[in-house]
């Protein structure tokens, strides 16, 4: 008979949770959102040496003042400048469906931060430095498209970039990026010396996107396949037995970071199951701790961006999936 009550009420919960998360996001749709998507790139595409003095009119912090004319004139007729750029007019002939996601991002972000303002979105080029994909200021977004060709481009194969890292490098992926760059303003905790600080950390900015564009996958949140993240699942109290037996998570050791946190084409554990898992697996058991401190606390998100990792790990009474 207890049993029976207590999934009728898990049941009322659930129905009562999901009917407000659907009354937040009605008003979320009603926010205001008005930006143009300005291309930066299409506009040094088609410029000529003449153009320059009204691009850096008009764009002046894309251009260094310690950097000559002559260097811009250079890079307006290089050929292989010129090369990216093309790629790119025919991989973005237009920006429809990423904006629809920016405008949904932006939003989501007004609704938990009143003095947020929508920035210029810039679009560019930037030789594939795919470590700045996408730069955030409070006033500007700087998105470089040429990191969002598609996984097997041969820019990334010819670069020899690794596939577990081109594997993001698609169009859908740019909200998840900027999201991320978002996360990494709100997010503050005095000490990242531990393991588990730095998997609360990232915990953090992924919970910042469970928040912000629920409308992506936690796959896509993760940057993982399904396959990968259905991996995570199954394994996740495998992953956190180990982490326990070692004695990781209050570690300070300094190795620790690029074998659970790092981006890698795996988790380094030393183990058989080592080329079965993805990488990044502390981010991932980091993020089901700070989802658990959100359940349980019913706290704020932009609290729980401010919130101490230990409180954060006390308070979640985190229990792996079996």
């Amino acid at each position: 008979m207890q049993i029976r009550i207590y999934f009728i009420l898990l049941i009322v919960f659930t129905m009562f949770s999901c009917d407000e998360e659907s009354k937040i996001e009605q008003e979320i749709a009603k926010i205001e959102v008005d930006f143009n998507v300005e291309r930066f790139d299409k506009a040094f595409y088609e410029a000529t040496p003449k153009d320059l003095g009204q691009l850096k009119m008009e764009y002046p912090f894309m251009f260094s003042k310690q950097t000559p004319d002559s260097i811009w004139v250079n890079r307006i007729n290089d050929t292989l400048q010129n090369e990216i750029l093309q790629e790119v007019d025919i991989a973005f002939k237009d920006f429809k469906e990423p904006k629809e996601e920016l405008i949904a991002m932006f939003q989501h972000i007004k609704y938990y931060d009143k003095v947020f303002s929508v920035p210029r979105v810039i679009t560019l080029t930037n030789d594939v430095q795919y470590r700045d994909n996408v730069i955030v200021t409070d006033s500007i977004a700087l998105i470089a498209l040429d990191n969002y060709l598609g996984e097997t481009h041969r820019f990334y194969v010819d670069g020899n970039i690794p596939a577990y890292l081109a594997k993001n490098f698609t169009q859908e992926q740019i909200v998840v990026d900027l999201a991320d760059g978002y996360a990494k303003k709100y997010v503050f905790q005095a000490n990242r010396k531990t393991l588990l600080d730095e998997m609360i950390y990232f915990g953090k900015l992924l919970y910042f996107k469970d928040v912000i564009i629920p409308f992506k996958t936690d796959a896509e949140k993760m940057g993982y396949s399904e396959l990968q993240l259905k991996w995570a699942e199954a394994n996740e109290s495998q992953i956190w037995s180990y982490f326990i037996e070692k004695e990781l998570l209050y570690s300070t050791d300094p190795k620790l970071p690029n074998r659970f946190i790092a981006d890698a084409p795996f988790t380094k554990f030393y183990l058989q199951l080592d080329n079965e898992s993805p990488g990044r697996l502390g981010q991932y058991l980091g993020w089901q701790i700070v989802k658990a401190y959100a359940e349980t606390t019913g706290k704020d998100m932009m609290k729980i961006m401010q919130t101490e990792p230990e409180e954060i790990f006390r308070k979640s009474k985190f229990k792996p999936k079996k």
